[in-house]
């Protein structure tokens, strides 16, 4: 597979809905109930044969969460083999799972691969227990370490770390002692991401109280750049504005569907799907989604056309997300355009500000213009 160009096939993500304890950040769905693991999967599975014709054939499958390493290794072969069943794979299909330390000993994760799964997340998010404290996690930093140990064990072909940055009370020396450890470490991927808090989280809500106080934009920057400066210098590619590889083999190909624009297919409670035009959800309701399901309804809801100009716009934006940019000639002919005739001013000021560069046929944002990827794709 050619890793440089983004492939045009539909990805494939199953949405876990349980956790065993919430995390005061998180906003994603989930319950901390687990009782109706079965009656999810069993649904799950029959949500999969209303869309056998509509996306017959995928090349990446991510089963994300929630947490689904809370799945035993019998539910995880049924859901899998389901998948197949329902659904062509290509031979070289990237099959992801999200883990969370401690969840696995030594024999789970070296089962993994005999599951097809060849590409493993763990959310690790710190090596610095006073962090992991304030974060809600429920390990610990030695358990983090062990759990990376068991998955470098495993025959996977892929391994990649969450980690969290500008954390209250995390000084820039604890982060890139994080970042020391890990890059010595066989990882070949690291997406790290600043603290962002919804206001309808429990941290949502202390902040709003006050009890503590994000770092400012300048000291938020900061870590940006520091992160992207260290990695540059220990091997690793920063790809898109969060996620870092050692090469191009190593870049989270379902990830890329998103930044890329490409079609995808999400289900489970939460999942949300896009076929190129179109947009859809399901609730974000295990109760809910289970009725439907159960009654032969499907439960997909919330459908959206997109205009020309949503289009054009989240082109824009996530592809200012990534290194790569804008593909002027598919721009163009997706949307009847000309970019560098239409925005002829604003892109030769942009260069002028070190924001953007025109090259090979590419707008590519800069590193300080990958940090407002909002603000440019408003060009």
């Amino acid at each position: 597979m050619t890793t440089g160009i983004p492939s045009s096939l539909p990805g494939l993500y199953i949405h876990i809905p349980f956790c065993r304890s919430k995390c005061p950040y998180c906003s994603f769905y989930s319950e901390t109930d687990c009782s109706r693991t079965d009656a999810f999967l069993k649904a799950v599975m029959q949500e999969m044969t209303l869309y056998r014709e509509i996306f017959p054939l995928f090349d990446t499958v991510y089963i994300g969460g929630g947490t689904p390493s809370l799945l035993n290794l019998h539910q995880l072969e049924s859901l899998l083999c389901h998948i197949r069943e329902s659904f062509r794979l290509t031979n070289e299909a990237e099959i992801t799972l999200e883990m969370n330390p401690a969840d696995g000993d030594r024999a789970f994760f070296a089962s993994l691969p005999h599951l097809g799964i060849n590409r493993l997340n763990l959310g690790i998010q710190s090596l610095q227990d006073e962090v992991l404290s304030f974060l809600g996690r429920r390990h610990n930093a030695r358990q983090a370490q062990e759990t990376i140990e068991y998955a470098h064990c495993a025959d996977l072909r892929r391994l990649g770390l969450d980690l969290i940055y500008a954390v209250p009370g995390q000084s820039m020396e604890m982060w890139l002692s994080d970042l020391q450890e890990v890059a010595t470490m066989p990882v070949d991927h690291l997406s790290c991401y600043q603290l962002t808090v919804d206001a309808t989280t429990p941290f949502g809500i202390s902040l709003t109280a006050e009890e503590f106080f994000l770092p400012t934009e300048i000291e938020q920057a900061d870590f940006f750049l520091e992160t992207s400066s260290f990695l540059a210098d220990h091997g690793y590619q920063h790809y898109e504005i969060s996620n870092f590889a050692r090469n191009e083999v190593a870049m989270s190909r379902h990830n890329g569907k998103y930044w890329n624009h490409a079609p995808y297919l999400g289900l489970g409670p939460g999942g949300h799907s896009f076929d190129g035009k179109t947009r859809w959800s399901n609730p974000s309701s295990l109760q809910i989604y289970l009725e439907q399901i159960r009654n032969h309804i499907c439960p997909a809801m919330n459908h959206e056309r997109l205009t020309t100009e949503q289009l054009r716009l989240e082109k824009l934006f996530l592809g200012f997300r990534t290194k790569r940019g804008i593909d002027i000639g598919a721009f163009n002919e997706a949307l009847h355009a000309d970019i560098l005739v239409e925005k002829k001013e604003i892109l030769s000021r942009l260069e002028k500000e070190g924001l953007v560069v025109i090259e090979d046929g590419f707008i590519r944002p800069t590193l300080s213009g990958m940090a407002l990827a909002d603000q440019l794709a408003l060009i």
